[in-house]
């Protein structure tokens, strides 16, 4: 059984290397989509009867290990020097620094990274992230599954 949790944030990238308008900095509204896979709980008497996780701890979960560190954030390519040394000029910027070039592929890629470990160590083997949905605009979205 699978159970999805949607998020919403806002946050600031570029495309260095693209030959079309996302080489500029610019903003989207994000949103993210949690998929987690297991059994319920067949717990009696367990406030979480019949679930496989409580939704308002899945968000609480993300929440914490990614939507709050991203949302009204730049999300910047280390090796970007020039957007790195622009952003670092700017006292009290919030910037994320990524391994990774902030594509929305990439982006699931790195949410599922961070939260993996994040809902396993909250409900060990019971309980696994399936998925992650990142939307870029309504029309254009990344996943990344186990």
């Amino acid at each position: 059984m699978q159970i999805t949790r949607r998020l919403s944030f806002d946050a600031g990238h570029r495309i260095p290397d693209h030959q079309s308008q996302c080489r500029n900095l610019h903003g989207h509204r994000y949103v993210i989509e949690i998929t987690l896979e297991g059994e319920p709980i067949t717990t009696e008497g367990d406030a979480a009867n019949g679930m496989l996780m409580d939704f308002s701890e899945v968000k609480a979960i993300a929440q914490k290990h990614v939507v709050d560190l991203w949302d009204h954030a730049f999300l910047a390519y280390c090796r970007d020097e020039p957007v790195v040394r622009f952003l670092q000029s700017l006292p009290g910027h919030k910037t994320v620094l990524l391994e990774r070039i902030p594509t929305a592929e990439n982006l699931a890629r790195i949410a599922f990274e961070i939260l993996q470990p994040a809902y396993r160590a909250h409900y060990g083997n019971a309980l696994a992230l399936k998925r992650v949905r990142l939307y870029e605009t309504p029309n254009c979205w990344a996943d990344f599954e186990a």
